[in-house]
Formats: C-alpha cells, structure tokens, sequence
C-alpha cells in the first residue's frame, strides 16, 4: 500500500493554518506521494475566495476593528469566518494522481470525511456540489483548486461555529439582512457540538479520519514533517499571502449575489425600480423555492399590510432556475395573489414584483 503524507501542525496563526498547505502545492511534483495537512487556527480570521472582491463582500472596518486578519485563499469559494474550534484538512494530490473533473474530486475524497462524521455518530451525507449535510442541515463545506502541478480540496470538521460573528463579518445591505442571515444560518447549519452535545476530542477525530483515509483511499497514513523545499517555500507563500496586492486584489467578479448559507439555500436581495418607487425584496431560498421573503421599499400600498400578507402568500412558491426560464408561471402566481388580497399598489404590479424576483435571483 502506498503511503499518504499526513503534516499535523496542530494549533498555528491564522497565517501558517493558510500557507502550510499552499507551500506543499507549491512544491510536489508528479511523482510525490500524496498530502494531507491538519491545522487549528489559533485565533479566528476571515478567509476569502480566489474570486472574491473584499470591498464588496467582508465588512473590512469590523474585521479591523476587531483585530480579524483577512487571508485570500488560493481556492474559490466564499468569505467565511474560521477559528481554533474547526480542524481544517488539506488533501494535496499530484494533479496526475487526482480524478481530473471537479464533481469527481469532491465525491472521491468526501468518502474518508463522512466516514469519520459517521463513526462519530453523526449521519452526514455528501450534498452536491461540494457540502456536508446532517439531517438537511450543513456541517461543512468544502473547496477544491489546482496550485501549480497539485490538485488541491480542502474542509474542515467543525466542533463549532460562531454564527454571530460569521455574520457580522460580511458585509450585507441592511442590518435587517444580517439578521435574516444570522438566523438562516441557526436554521441551516450544525455543528459536531450541536450534534454530539459535546465536542469530541480532536485526537479522535484526527485518529477516525486517517484510519478512514487509509481505508477508503487505500494510502497508509504517515506522520510527516515539512520538506526542505517545502520549509523554503513555505516563506515565500507567507510573505504573498501578506502582500495586500494579492489581499485587495481589485476588480475580482463577485462569486455569487447574496450569502451561500449551504448547499441549494441562499439569502439574496432583489431591487426593482417601479413606475411607482422601489421595490426591494430579501429572499431566503432553498432548491429555488422561496422558503422566507419580505419587501420593502418606498412605493404605496392599500391596506397598510398589504405586502406582508403578499409575502406571506408567495411563501413556497418556486423560482426559475434563469431569467431565460419560466417566469409567467410565477407572474401569473404574484397577481392572482394581488388580486384576492385586493392590493392596491399605485404604479406597481405583478410584473415588477417578478423583476425584484429575478435581480436576486443566486447566480454563480
């Protein structure tokens, strides 16, 4: 059986939990034996996405303002808030030794991750694309890149998360959103402690992963330390991931429009100005069905609850997958609704509704 590096940093800075891993796929070649790194950030950090603009998406003022580093990461993916109660992994494969397509990636190294939730006695399942549910509820994502010759995915097992923080870190339009965010995420997410009552010890789970790792990969797991070339690379990645050139990077296309709560469910925000004022529409969806929503906006409306009671109608209705889709069916939908509730909205009907509907609708 072929042997499988396993590098366990333990607790380092926000700083060596990022580069540790970046330097080892900065530096393996063809024919290396597979990586996997372990590290528990000491303190808590905000980490971005290789796509991602800062200035648009993490609230840079509350981050400094509370002493929180922001590290962009070599790996797509969203801003997320990370700190010592989560144990990330680092699989780092010679690009030739890894599947080639990306769902074939996440599906093949999944396998040792979900073990170890289930010999914990959590039932998580792979949720498509790349996230890790419990009873419909995310436990964990994942990420997947290709660094120089290294086909990289990375996750983390998360003992618990501060979902209060996480929310007050990006940057949203109101703070009515943050509060729809924070409790989309209490509604959406787990953790191990949420789970378990308690979190496990992290020697176990290390232990329960590599033996998972071993069986499911078929690679035997081997403590190891950093290479030379790797101690070497190792400060070039920690000076680059420092560099606010490659922090700020400016002009990034943002990843998505609203907030990936998990796998299918989003918190977005639509705005649509009518001939009779703006509309604007904040949605909580899951597998585009409208799961929550509430508009506001500066337009008139009879009787005065006329649009609490709309949203509360269209509550479960289905949007389409694309603007390019099957928008009459939902158009058709908002005004029969309109209609029985016998609004009156001066300047605004069913068709400006839809166009709030289809500027927040989740693209990627």
């Amino acid at each position: 059986m072929k042997r499988m590096r396993v590098i366990d940093a333990g607790y380092v800075s926000p700083l060596e939990s990022m580069a540790i891993f970046h330097a080892v796929a900065e530096t393996i070649t063809a024919d290396d034996d597979p990586v996997v790194t372990l590290v528990n950030p000491t303190d808590p950090f905000v980490s971005v996405g290789l796509h991602q603009d800062i200035e648009q998406e993490v609230d840079t003022a509350y981050c400094e303002a509370n002493g929180l580093p922001i590290i962009r990461r070599d790996v797509g993916g969203g801003a997320v808030y990370l700190n010592r109660d989560q144990m990330f992994f680092h699989f780092v494969y010679p690009h030739r030794m890894a599947p080639a397509r990306v769902e074939a990636i996440y599906s093949h190294f999944m396998a040792p991750v979900l073990a170890t939730y289930q010999a914990l006695g959590v039932p998580a399942v792979f949720r498509p694309v790349n996230d890790i549910h419990v009873n419909g509820r995310k436990i964990g994502g994942t990420g997947s890149a290709r660094i120089n010759d290294a086909t990289v995915m990375v996750g983390s097992f998360m003992f618990d998360f501060d979902m209060y923080t996480m929310a007050r870190c990006l940057k949203v339009s109101s703070e009515k959103f943050r509060d729809k965010l924070r409790q989309g995420m209490q509604d959406y997410m787990t953790t191990l402690t949420r789970e378990l009552g308690q979190p496990p010890e992290r020697e176990q789970v290390k232990s329960l992963f590599l033996g998972a790792i071993e069986e499911h990969l078929g690679y035997r797991p081997e403590e190891s330390g950093l290479t030379p070339a790797e101690e070497q690379a190792l400060d070039g990645v920690r000076h680059l991931l420092q560099d606010p050139e490659w922090v700020y990077q400016k002009g990034r296309r943002i990843v998505t429009t609203g907030v990936k709560i998990a796998a299918g469910t989003y918190l977005v925000e639509g705005v649509h100005k009518a001939r009779g004022g703006l509309i604007r529409v904040r949605m909580l969806t899951r597998d585009n069905v409208l799961e929550d929503l509430e508009f506001s906006g500066d337009f008139t409306v009879f009787p005065a609850d006329g649009v609490e009671r709309l949203a509360e109608r269209l509550r479960g209705a289905t949007l389409p997958m694309s603007a390019e889709g099957d928008t009459a069916k939902l158009q058709d939908h908002i005004a029969r609704e309109m209609q029985d509730l016998g609004l009156d909205i001066p300047g605004v009907g069913a068709g400006d509704f839809l166009s709030a509907f289809m500027h927040g609708l989740h693209r990627e």
